[in-house]
């Protein structure tokens, strides 16, 4: 088999020589992903919050200010929550990569033969299983044991800021639409309205998540509603009855 001749600087595109890598599509995704459950988490906590208090009264100031209150200490836990959670994650993948640099740096030809043995599991001949794990550990040692026995890149591991900083936006802005419903409609149609939006909204992101994990659209739109809407009535009655003792 011969080697294929480098292609020119001016040679044009092959029909996938322009599609993004595996790896950052993958990564998109898993953002995209986050960012419509951190949405979704927003709409049935503070729409399940705002419900509570106007079960328990009409005053639209103390309403507001309630779920108010709920939309920043949320998107604030959230936030928190996630940079802990990546923070971990980045740490261990930094401890494995360390590790993987130092052995490599000891033992290269036992990290050779380690490589090799990966690409010969996943089905290449024992000729070419070393070929490849000679030339890509060649071109970057690193890159390529991380990439077949960790699944890292080294050079894109997770931010926890930016995880933290998209955590917390997506949460305020799945959190805003009750807040803003409840609060802007008159309050003859201000439950009614809020269940309506929470509903559609909630349809939205569980059609959204299915598609991202390539799951039934219609099982993950029900579920997503029937816990919206359980949230809301359980937190409405209970607003309700403690309202009516207070009275």
């Amino acid at each position: 088999m011969t080697a294929e001749a480098e292609l020119p600087a001016d040679a044009e595109l092959g029909p996938h020589d322009d599609e993004p890598h595996h790896r950052s599509v993958s990564g998109l995704l898993n953002w995209l992903r986050a960012a419509v459950l951190g949405a979704n988490d927003g709409i049935v906590s503070v729409a399940g919050l705002v419900m509570g208090v106007a079960g328990g009264t009409s005053d639209r100031q103390t309403i507001f200010l309630a779920g108010f209150a709920g939309l920043i200490s949320g998107a604030l836990s959230m936030a928190a929550g996630e940079y802990v959670s990546v923070s971990t994650q980045r740490d261990t993948e930094a401890a494995l990569i360390a590790k993987e640099r130092r052995e490599l740096a000891e033992e290269p030809e036992e990290e050779l033969a380690e490589l090799a043995g990966i690409y010969r599991d996943k089905g290449l001949s024992e000729q070419l299983a070393r070929q490849v794990a000679e030339e890509l550990t060649a071109h970057d040692a690193l890159a390529a044991h991380a990439d077949a026995e960790l699944n890292i890149d080294p050079d894109q591991l997770t931010s926890p800021a930016q995880a933290a900083l998209a955590s917390m936006i997506a949460f305020t802005l799945g959190a805003a639409l009750p807040l803003l419903t409840i609060t802007l409609l008159p309050e003859n149609a201000r439950v009614v309205g809020t269940v309506i939006a929470v509903v559609l909204a909630l349809m939205l992101t569980g059609f959204a998540s299915a598609r991202f994990a390539e799951a039934d659209v219609r099982r993950a739109m029900l579920r997503n509603v029937t816990g919206g809407l359980l949230a809301m009535l359980v937190t409405y009655l209970i607003g309700d009855l403690v309202g009516q003792q207070l009275d």
